[in-house]
């Protein structure tokens, strides 16, 4: 069996691009931590809920949203719940499943965290790419984005959020809008 290799420019873009992504994210994961007590886990859940009409998301349609395993999303529920920032709550019309429902203190936690995170994200990208390098960026995530979904989800991504304004990613942090401010997101 032969091997397949990539060639320099290809192996250079890909080892930049895990670079940028873990260093950013790290930055990020670390800043929510260290200031507001949150895993990258626990913002993202808390980002979903917020952003949903009624402050709830049914568990089975938020472990698909998210791309996590059920079971994965079970243990991350329980740990919030101890925490007090989401609930379960009956599922209207499926008697099996549960519903993760935004409590006040995880809304809080979340809206504390919020502009301390888009700040970060600033910080560690967005201020340090020209409108150019922006626009390039945007063009090649739509790019990867339209071949990742044709590729592996020919029918196109399933995502109950959409309807609830929230733009669907594997990690799911986008705010609903176009601003960062926290009245766009609710």
């Amino acid at each position: 069996m032969s091997e397949v290799w990539m060639n320099e420019r290809e192996t250079r873009a890909w080892v930049a691009f895990q670079r940028m992504r873990i260093e950013v994210n790290e930055v990020l994961a670390r800043t929510l931590t260290r200031d507001f007590g949150l895993t990258e886990a626990d913002f993202v859940i808390l980002l979903r809920l917020y952003n949903i009409p009624g402050l709830r998301f049914r568990a089975r349609d938020l472990a698909a949203a998210l791309d996590w395993e059920r079971s994965r999303l079970s243990r991350q529920i329980s740990r919030m719940e101890s925490r007090g920032t989401v609930a379960r709550a009956p599922s209207e019309g499926d008697a099996r499943g549960y519903d993760v429902v935004l409590t006040d203190a995880g809304r809080a936690a979340f809206q504390a965290a919020w502009p301390t995170y888009v700040q970060g994200i600033r910080h560690c990208f967005a201020d340090v790419l020209s409108p150019t390098q922006l626009d390039s960026l945007i063009d090649i995530a739509e790019t990867i984005d339209t071949h990742f979904t044709a590729e592996h989800y020919p029918g196109g991504l399933i995502d109950t959020a959409v309807g609830g304004g929230v733009h669907t990613t594997s990690a799911g942090i986008e705010p609903c809008g176009t601003t960062d401010s926290l009245e766009s997101a609710s």
